[in-house]
């Protein structure tokens, strides 16, 4: 049903959509090639990174592109299929956001906690492992969402009040009884989504024992300084994933729960670029240096 059936209203919202998606592709396409292009950001930090921009820019890929076509064509249908394809790749992105943003805060945890040993623990063959169990957890995610989906007859000719097509609302459409699928998809999300904060929970909470341990202010600040950006990045997910939530719990309004859904699905992998690199000096030398490289060729 999009976000609104205002046709006065449609032009902006193309041009607004269209405009946040080329500056979050964009965004995230440079910290890749800055990150690629420069041999002092190979590291597991920076590793990480460049997988959150490229799985930001894929998470952004399955709602939005869509969305303004049915704007341009005046049409908001979607086959099934479609829709069981959209729910899955949604998951599974959005999973592995959730998921390498813990292993972001694993590795800072070991480069503040155990310094000496950073180059041993956080080797190569763990950053691919973690990348590994990052995909295939979220897969699972993904597949137990859709198949608890595929479980429910009488998706037929049905409204879906939102930009693309959300698990939860699939859910509230059914025709059956969905308490059982309900409690399913709750415990299931509990788990895939408990873990991870769990980890960056208990990650942060190691970090801050550290930083508080160190004598000196400036130290300190040093210190936090390396985790500020990450630390940002999982407070703009989980906010506006939590938000959402909570106001989806307390509001009737299905429009208004579709608009507040685009802040973690739009508004979070458009910012995250900037959040990674604003105050990071390194990731800032790099862009320059690769904007001047391809500049001069």
């Amino acid at each position: 049903m999009g976000l609104s059936d205002d046709p006065e209203l449609q032009p902006f919202l193309f041009v607004l959509f269209l405009s946040m998606y080329l500056v979050t592709m964009l965004g995230n396409l440079l910290i890749i090639l800055a990150v690629t292009s420069d041999s002092h950001l190979h590291t597991p930090m920076y590793f990480f990174l460049s997988i959150l921009s490229l799985v930001d820019m894929g998470f952004i890929s399955t709602t939005v592109p869509r969305m303004i076509v049915n704007i341009h064509t005046h049409s908001t249908v979607i086959s099934y299929t479609g829709c069981l394809i959209q729910m899955s790749v949604f998951i599974l992105l959005g999973g592995m956001d959730c998921t390498i943003l813990t292993a972001m805060a694993y590795d800072r945890f070991v480069a503040i906690c155990h310094p000496l040993h950073y180059t041993v623990i956080m080797n190569p063959p763990l950053c691919c492992f973690l990348l590994l169990v990052s995909f295939l957890v979220s897969l699972l995610d993904s597949q137990v969402h859709n198949w608890i989906v595929i479980q429910i007859p009488c998706f037929k000719d049905v409204d879906i009040s939102n930009f693309f097509c959300d698990p939860s609302l699939l859910l509230k459409l059914a025709c059956s009884d969905t308490l059982t699928h309900n409690l399913i998809m709750y415990f299931v999300g509990a788990i895939f989504g408990g873990i991870p904060v769990s980890g960056i929970f208990f990650s942060y909470y190691k970090i801050i024992s550290s930083i508080l341990r160190i004598p000196s202010s400036g130290g300190r600040y040093k210190a936090f300084s390396t985790c500020g950006s990450h630390l940002a990045g999982v407070c703009l997910f989980y906010g506006t994933g939590l938000g959402v939530y909570l106001s989806s719990a307390v509001s009737h309004s299905p429009r208004k729960d579709a608009v507040a859904s685009v802040l973690y699905t739009v508004v979070t992998p458009m910012l995250n670029p900037f959040i990674y690199s604003l105050r990071n000096r390194d990731i800032q030398r790099a862009m320059r240096r690769f904007l001047s490289k391809t500049i001069y060729s």
